[in-house]
């Protein structure tokens, strides 16, 4: 037998013995780490599902605590019955003035002093108000039906004590007897002292048939 076949019979077993051990290593290696990359992968799906639930859970609880800061306590409305544009853009000045309007507690609302005096130069029009037993037309009229709404949705929260209120000299068609506040600046106002334990807020809108006022205790 030659020297060269004799050399090669000896490496092939050793190269085929090789080959064999080769793949059964790196074979094994495979299938342990591909478990390891699944654990992993499920996992980390596992730690971002508890993520977004625990980031729910605190949304949650941050919507409940700013929605739990105000609570209606009242509201009342009075219905427009005259088609007067001068008389709407009056009531829907001294509705904006009021709304958003924060009594503390233990502090004094004044009518007046919020408002303020309804001269042309704030946009406020003639209408009608009663002077005496008369109707005239003055710069603010309509305000008596604001303040008379809001009279009245004071009237529904213990704790709020009105300390001055004028009734009109004649009867008002937006509310029954006995329950409206005239106001006229520098002479009538309507005062309501916050004794509730608890700051509140005023809310003063208009639409096209009513004037209505809510109010709120915050905290």
């Amino acid at each position: 037998m030659k020297n060269g076949t004799k050399w090669l019979l000896i490496l092939l077993p050793i190269i085929f013995l090789g080959i064999i051990i080769y793949f059964a290593f790196f074979s094994n290696s495979n299938q342990n780490t591909q478990p390891d990359v699944a654990r992993m992968n499920t996992n980390t799906t596992t730690e971002n599902q508890q993520n977004v639930e625990n980031n729910s859970e605190v949304n949650k609880e941050v919507r409940s605590a700013a929605e739990g800061q105000e609570k209606e306590i009242a509201s009342f409305s009075t219905k427009i019955l005259d088609e007067d544009n001068h008389r709407d853009n009056n009531m829907e000045i001294s509705l904006s003035k009021i709304n958003g309007t924060v009594v503390k507690n233990n502090d004094t609302f004044s009518f007046n002093d919020i408002v303020g005096s309804p001269t042309p130069t704030e946009g406020y029009e003639k209408a009608g108000v009663f002077v005496e037993d008369k109707l005239k037309k003055d710069y603010g009229g309509g305000n008596c039906q604001v303040s008379t709404t809001l009279y009245n949705a004071v009237l529904k929260v213990k704790g709020l004590e009105v300390t001055e209120r004028h009734e009109h000299t004649m009867d008002v068609y937006y509310v029954e007897q006995g329950k409206d506040a005239a106001v006229a600046y520098g002479e009538l106002d309507f005062k309501f002292k916050n004794s509730t334990g608890h700051d509140i807020k005023i809310y003063a809108e208009m639409s096209k048939d009513k004037v209505t006022v809510k109010i709120a205790e915050l905290g």
